[in-house]
């Protein structure tokens, strides 16, 4: 869920969080016929691990986000890199003090209802997003100028290095459908596909017709779009194989058996990392966590190693730190910090005045490969008289709850950024959303500070601190980089996965 918003691998989210059919149409085939299982060359139908939440479009997951990349668009769309690229907005600069960010609407574009796409409706998307949503921090005492029907300027009262982040997430809607209290019900947008009610039952299958008015028409070639929520792995990879859908999400223990089956895979490596989230850092929901030495003992008790060999059938490699390999923030050559060490975990835990233990809950959701997981980590943590109770989260409020701080343990495959400035913000700092207990830190905020005014060199070095001291402090148990897998069939082309968090496909990356 990043991320990126949840949903997750989420996920997280994220969130990930998120954590009948036919063969796909080609760019290079579009002329071609033929069905698989009576659907039309010219339907796309991917699996989901979990259902969306409503149609608010505040509220929608950046992983396995294709509903709302369907039926939205952005003022600009962020590459794999982070980079703006053309969308609502044609022409766009940003201010010298990263403060402002000015964009010019392209023209004729219409919502799905048939009004216009303009400044207004973009001004009044991003004040809602100031109180709706799980990014609210980000867009706190925003002040939205509209000169007129075509320009519009973002401006925020301190310096934003995310700034260009900023402007990729909100969805953009109409001010009509945001007053009008419904927004959660039926989705109004400009994208590159619409709603297709009739053929739509949530929590099952959503069904989208392709919009031919989008600007952009010519980068979806698909002329329907299906998505199907498909929770249980055993059923993904058997709609795979008997081409009910065209692609789908797996986990390492289902790579062998699609392989031998024919089917093509892409491969996400170092985007995600298994990790048990400690953000109770002063111990106010559960004391003990308020012990660096009880957290340092909780890093002791996980055999990576054992983990990448028989939770992930060798499909990763072991991790010491919760940043994306490559990017800024990551350290080179970093030893293990925390080596599997029963005994002095134990040790840490008597020091610490907790040998008999405590208990914690720890959500659980459908997706997220926590029937593979939860075992080994409660059984692990047990050994420190740890006790997990396991809290199966579901429905259109499960990332909501998962977000709420009422959880602040989760144990995650949680996605990571290629920027990785982007990840501290989402994921470190007090106002992010993944830090579930929001509770602040004064090294964390004077390094920030360091971000806001150096120049690269700084900015670098200051990410690098971030990240030794959450690593010091033991804010996560970091466990695995796992590889990610998408699978596909034949028919179905990508090339490249646009995906910031680089966890799948975007939609614009089907071919």
């Amino acid at each position: 869920m990043r991320r990126s918003k949840p949903a997750l691998i989420v996920s997280a989210s994220a969130l990930a969080v998120l954590l009948a059919g036919c063969t796909g149409q080609s760019a290079t085939s579009a002329g071609s016929t033929g069905t698989a299982r009576n659907a039309p060359k010219d339907t796309l139908t991917l699996g989901m691990t979990a259902d969306i939440q409503g149609w608010d479009p505040s509220n929608q997951p950046g992983y396995q986000g294709w509903a709302g990349e369907a039926v939205w668009d952005n003022l600009v769309k962020c590459d794999e890199f982070g980079k703006p690229q053309a969308d609502i907005a044609d022409k766009w600069s940003v201010s010298p003090d990263n403060k402002s960010f000015t964009a010019h609407i392209r023209e004729g574009m219409k919502f799905s209802d048939g009004t216009p796409v303009d400044s207004a409706a973009v001004a009044a998307t991003f004040r809602y997003v100031t109180a709706h949503g799980g990014a609210q921090g980000d867009y706190k005492g925003i002040k939205v100028d509209t000169p007129d029907p075509r320009n519009v300027t973002i401006t925020w009262p301190d310096p934003q290095p995310l700034i260009v982040s900023r402007m990729c997430a909100p969805k953009i809607t109409t001010k009509a459908l945001l007053d009008s209290g419904k927004v959660n019900d039926t989705p109004i947008g400009s994208g590159p596909y619409l709603l297709d009610t009739a053929h739509t039952t949530r929590g099952s299958v959503y069904t989208f017709t392709k919009n031919d008015s989008h600007w952009n028409a010519a980068g979806y070639p698909y002329r329907k779009l299906v998505l199907k929520v498909i929770e249980s792995e055993a059923a993904t990879v058997s709609a795979l194989k008997t081409k009910q859908i065209d692609g789908a999400l797996i986990t390492p223990q289902s790579y062998n058996e699609i392989k031998a089956s024919g089917l093509q895979t892409v491969t996400m490596q170092g985007a995600q990392t298994t990790r048990l989230l400690l953000t109770d850092h002063l111990g106010k929901k559960i004391p003990a966590l308020g012990d660096v030495r009880v957290r340092r003992a909780i890093n002791m008790v996980f055999d990576r190693d054992a983990m990448v060999k028989n939770l992930y059938q060798g499909h990763g490699k072991p991790s010491y730190q919760i940043f994306r390999p490559g990017s800024d923030a990551y350290l080179d050559g970093l030893r293990d910090p925390y080596p599997f060490d029963m005994a002095k975990a134990k040790a840490l835990m008597t020091e610490a005045g907790y040998a008999k233990g405590f208990s914690l809950q720890l959500p659980t959701m459908a997706g997220q490969n926590h029937e593979k997981l939860m075992p080994y980590v409660t059984q692990q943590l047990g050994r420190l008289n740890i006790t997990v109770k396991q809290v199966p989260l579901s429905g259109a409020n499960a990332i909501g709850d998962l977000l709420s701080g009422t959880y602040p343990v989760v144990l995650w495959q949680l996605g990571n950024l290629g920027q990785s400035l982007q990840d501290i913000d989402v994921v470190v700092r007090s106002t992010g959303y993944w830090n579930l207990s929001h509770q602040p830190d004064a090294t964390v905020d004077k390094l920030w500070k360091k971000i806001l005014t150096g120049d690269d060199a700084q900015r670098k070095a200051a990410q690098q601190e971030i990240n030794r001291y959450v690593i010091d402090q033991a804010w996560f148990a970091p466990m695995v980089n796992p590889d990610g897998f998408y699978a596909h069939g034949p028919e179905v082309t990508i090339d490249h996965v646009s995906d910031l968090e680089g966890l799948h496909p975007k939609l614009r990356d089907f071919k």
